[in-house]
């Protein structure tokens, strides 16, 4: 895989995309340039003022886009669970691309409507709940793909299997590698247990490097912390790499033909530059480690998935 860009990105007429936290950042970057290729894309957005004036954006840039945006706060599993319902409209009973890329970074401790921590909620939890739910759609559609993104933060901490929600220790950073640590566990998982169902449905894991984009600051803002907000998009603007380069990643995963079950797909330096496969921590490779946390994310989300019929939320 040699200077991938999205020059390489094979034609996706006819395929169908839902991208989460497309309203800004890699994630609307990830849904123009499908768009672009001529995918129809689905922005699924916490705000709906944001993903609004993210439709408008995208259309204002990609005339010929297929494009339309859905409220989905992965933060509450009613609105997953409302937003899954909604998609039987959505090109009917197929689906050929689910990127799972919005998240949170580092925010102060809170909590999100269901009780867990906000980092492991949201960036894991919600997802796990989305994508069981749209199981049945991806099983159906033929060459789909599952393209979760990660961080290589997430080599800071591995999982704490006895205390997933921070309960007895909060470290912001922590928190946000141990839900990165999650979000590649639950590709590896997933393609194992895909797999083993027999299925040709791909998931796969993205990380954008050192990427410009707001996640960086939304937890110093919250805290009014005006100073280091500045610092920080000070040291973006001098080292971090554009959204349009932290995107290939995720692009890569997406598109590219012959793409392996359970890849890693990011800048090959590790912070910027064309994507490759990336190295991650030993702990997200591991059976124990995936079973473990498949089991305790389907009791606490009580999205349940079969792979031989539907996933079904009790």
């Amino acid at each position: 895989m040699t200077r991938w860009n999205t020059s390489h990105i094979p034609d996706q007429t006819g395929r169908s995309a839902v991208i989460t936290g497309a309203n800004s950042g890699i994630g609307y970057v990830t849904a123009r340039e499908l768009a672009r290729r001529g995918a129809r894309v689905l922005l699924a957005c916490r705000s709906e003022s944001r993903g609004l004036a993210a439709l408008d954006r995208l259309r204002s840039e990609v005339p010929t886009a297929e494009a339309e945006f859905r409220p989905l706060d992965l933060a509450d599993l009613t609105s997953v669970r409302d937003f899954a319902a909604t998609l039987d409209d959505f090109d009917g009973d197929r689906l050929d691309l689910l990127i799972n890329n919005a998240g949170v970074m580092a925010l102060p401790y809170r909590t999100t409507a269901d009780g867990f921590e906000m980092q492991f909620g949201t960036n894991h939890l919600g997802h796990f709940a989305l994508t069981g739910l749209l199981l049945p759609k991806l099983l159906a559609t033929p060459g789909a793909r599952v393209v979760t993104v990660s961080s290589m933060l997430h080599m800071l901490a591995d999982l704490d299997h006895g205390d997933l929600n921070s309960a007895h220790s909060y470290r912001r950073w922590i928190a946000y590698a141990r839900s990165k640590s999650a979000n590649l566990l639950f590709v590896h998982e997933l393609s194992r247990r895909l797999a083993a169902a027999g299925s040709q449905v791909i998931a796969a894991a993205a990380h954008p490097g050192y990427a410009a984009t707001n996640l960086a600051t939304a937890g110093v803002r919250m805290e009014g912390r005006t100073s280091t907000e500045r610092a920080v998009e000070l040291v973006n603007r001098a080292v971090a790499q554009s959204p349009d380069g932290g995107a290939l990643g995720t692009l890569c995963a997406a598109t590219a033909p012959h793409m392996r079950p359970d890849s890693f797909i990011g800048p090959r330096s590790g912070l910027r530059g064309a994507p490759a496969q990336s190295f991650r921590a030993p702990w997200t490779t591991k059976d124990a480690n995936g079973e473990r946390l498949w089991s305790a994310s389907e009791q606490l989300t009580d999205v349940h998935y079969d792979f031989s019929r539907a996933a079904t939320a009790r």
